[in-house]
């Protein structure tokens, strides 16, 4: 049975992971700067029970890392404190193949780069 999130179709040492296209979407989304979980799912869509497990399906892939903030900025803010994450050299590399594979996502970037400017 495979992973409805992050797809391994054939991985060697030095092969990238062929990711689904939630997975794919999600570090697309990391990459634009949206950077926690609630923020991930605000902008994808997706509901909690996918984003939590596909970003720690890409922990473990070492695609993206995470960090804590602290707690006296989230105290001062009257909120729980929010988990971080952002992409690994090879979480750029991996996204980078699959903008190529998703043809959607090529559109995607470049509407990211239009706002930006």
């Amino acid at each position: 049975m495979s992973d409805p999130y992050v797809v391994l179709l054939h991985r060697k040492m030095d092969d990238t992971p062929k990711l689904s296209y939630t997975s794919a979407l999600v570090l697309q989304t990391i990459s634009s700067g949206y950077s926690y979980g609630f923020d991930i799912m605000d902008v994808t869509g997706f509901p909690s029970g996918t984003v939590y497990p596909a970003l720690r399906r890409l922990e473990q892939l070492e695609l993206i890392k995470s960090s804590w903030e602290a707690e006296r900025a989230a105290f001062l803010e009257q909120r729980p404190a929010r988990k971080y994450y952002t992409l690994t050299r090879e979480g750029k590399e991996t996204l980078a193949k699959a903008i190529g594979r998703y043809t959607l996502f090529e559109q995607l970037v470049g509407s990211e780069k239009s706002k930006r400017r």
